[in-house]
């Protein structure tokens, strides 16, 4: 996995909505997290349908933790004057994940093609600094096998478990099967602590095997 990423600061499928008015136009900002282009694409349709009544429906998304898949539309706005601006303030904020939508409903004086750049960036501008953002970071899930007698004690212990470095271990769940296998979630850079905390709590009986990675949302 790569490097920690920056979206907004929101569930999947949640985001914020905002309007911004210039010289009677009122352009509406939808901006909402995603994973995926069919996901960006349903918001901006259900903007469209919802507001049928508008002309145009500009948007911008960009996916994927190195920000790889990068689209914008100007909708019938004049080339160059609304989806790549849009798509240039999502960059400038450096997020990924996300997909903004603006509409415009026009007030009756045109705000020329300067005009129109500055809008259609003020208005993601806007949504973004509504909605904040959050880091995601790589995590690995790890196993930890443990005999029944001991699980619930262990799995106490691991529940409150905070690292060196401050973080605090996720616990998963348990699966019972022959033993006890419980799963736990770690930041990548924090599996060599878990380890030495492990060893630490049960005298080198307990190990933790990688079974999975993850990106997982940084809290605060």
């Amino acid at each position: 996995m790569s490097d920690a990423f920056l979206t907004i600061d929101a569930a999947l499928g949640e985001g914020a909505d905002v309007e911004l008015e210039i010289k009677r136009s009122r352009f509406l900002t939808r901006i909402r997290r995603v994973s995926t282009e069919e996901a960006a694409r349903a918001v901006v349709e259900e903007r469209r349908s919802a507001m049928f009544d508008a002309r145009h429906h500009c948007s911008a998304f960009i996916l994927g933790p190195d920000g790889r898949i990068a689209r914008s539309s100007d909708d019938g706005e004049p080339a160059g004057t609304a989806g790549i601006p849009m798509l240039t303030a999502l960059q400038h904020n450096q997020l990924t994940d996300v997909v903004a939508v603006v509409t415009r409903y026009f007030g009756g004086i045109k705000l020329g093609a300067g005009g129109l750049v500055r809008a259609y960036t003020d208005a993601v501008a806007q949504a973004v600094a509504a909605v904040g953002t959050r880091r995601v970071r790589p995590s690995r899930v790890l196993r930890i096998d443990v005999d029944f007698a001991s699980a619930g004690a262990v799995e106490d212990q691991l529940r409150g478990l905070v690292l060196p470095s401050g973080e605090q271990v996720v616990v998963d769940g348990v699966e019972w099967s022959d033993r006890a296998h419980i799963s736990v979630a770690v930041p990548s850079v924090c599996v060599g602590e878990l380890e030495v905390s492990l060893a630490s709590l049960s005298a080198g009986t307990l190990t933790a095997v990688q079974v999975d990675e993850r990106w997982t949302d940084q809290p605060g």
